[in-house]
């Protein structure tokens, strides 16, 4: 969704409320950003099995 679309969708005074919000939040701290990496770059843990592993049941 493009900007034009999100203001056009929610009105311009609702996404001025929102960019408030989230000027106004702390940055995240070292320890957090550290705990959702590997969330957020692998958020379907996407892992080949071990080549001995048997395939899981149905």
């Amino acid at each position: 969704m493009t900007r034009a679309e999100l203001v056009a969708y929610l009105g311009p005074a609702t996404v001025a409320h929102i960019e408030q919000g989230v000027a106004a939040a702390p940055p995240p701290s070292p320890d957090l950003i550290a705990a959702l990496r590997p969330i957020l770059t692998n958020p379907a843990k996407r892992r080949t099995p071990p080549a001995d592993s048997a395939p899981a049941a149905a």
